[in-house]
């Protein structure tokens, strides 16, 4: 490994992510098998990878029909997040853009064509999302667990703000926790890379996840650090209460924020009739 010129610290250039070989890829992941399927989610398949060294890697082969063009999240998350270091950010280590010649089916005849993947390697987190250990799992966490995890996603998502990178997708799947519980931020396939004296920008294609998209870019197209602000409380609101935000049919979290707000005031009415 490259050290800095002090012979003693890794250099910036040697911890940034690796351009892999797809038959690298593969191999690592037994040939995308799944037995080592990890998940599915709009972006692609996840893949459990074990590199020669023993150590354990996550390969996402991306998919073809994602919210956005494939290339544009590849694009995305190569691009912005290439070289975030931060304790609760998900690292990237390594990516692949590489064509390879196949025989598909073309109008009814069968032809070679370039085909070109789309792979990212990021760390293993072992616990999984947030969402599976909140949701599924029904992890038992006490208030103090409950805390961390939500500073931890505080202080990942202000490095993040201060780039300046806007998420744009912040919800408890895009959260992994480590062992320890701490929490990463993960998928930055829709975020928005900012110039440095640019505070907001405009869109007409709004894509996210229903019940976590700001209401000024659902409505307006508006795209700011405040984006990430709305999704932030809505996770700040689930992590507390263990209450699923399920917004159904509409994009807006308007229902679950209401019915928060009402338990909320009874439970806060109860405390203050047992105490008067």
């Amino acid at each position: 490994m490259a050290t800095g010129a002090g012979g003693g610290q890794p250099s910036v250039l040697s911890t940034l992510p690796k351009n892999l070989p797809l038959d690298f890829l593969k191999t690592i992941t037994d040939q995308f098998s799944d037995e080592r399927k990890i998940g599915t989610g709009a972006f692609g398949t996840v893949y459990m990878g074990l590199m020669p060294d023993g150590q354990i890697i996550t390969v996402k082969k991306l998919a073809e029909n994602s919210p956005i063009a494939r290339e544009k999240a590849f694009a995305n998350e190569v691009q912005n997040i290439m070289a975030l270091h931060h304790e609760n950010v998900v690292k990237l280590v390594g990516y692949c853009h590489e064509g390879q010649k196949k025989v598909v089916l073309n109008n009814g005849r069968y032809i070679v064509a370039d085909i070109v993947e789309s792979l990212l390697c990021h760390e293993y987190v072992p616990r999984g999302s947030l969402q599976k250990n909140l949701f599924e799992l029904h992890t038992k966490m006490d208030w103090n667990i409950r805390f961390n995890i939500i500073k931890g996603i505080c202080n990942g998502l202000h490095f993040v703000h201060s780039i300046p990178i806007v998420h744009m997708d912040l919800k408890p799947e895009n959260i992994l926790l480590d062992d320890n519980m701490v929490p990463k931020i993960a998928d930055f396939g829709l975020s928005r890379l900012f110039g440095q004296e640019q505070t907001r920008m405009n869109t007409q294609n709004v894509v996210g996840s229903y019940g976590y998209i700001a209401p000024e870019y659902l409505y307006r197209g508006e795209i700011s650090t405040k984006s990430d602000i709305y999704s932030l409380g809505l996770l700040i609101m689930e992590t507390t209460t263990g209450e699923k935000n399920c917004p159904g049919k509409e994009p807006s979290a308007v229902q679950f924020i209401k019915n928060m707000y009402v338990k909320i005031g009874k439970s806060s009415a109860s405390h203050l009739s047992t105490h008067c």
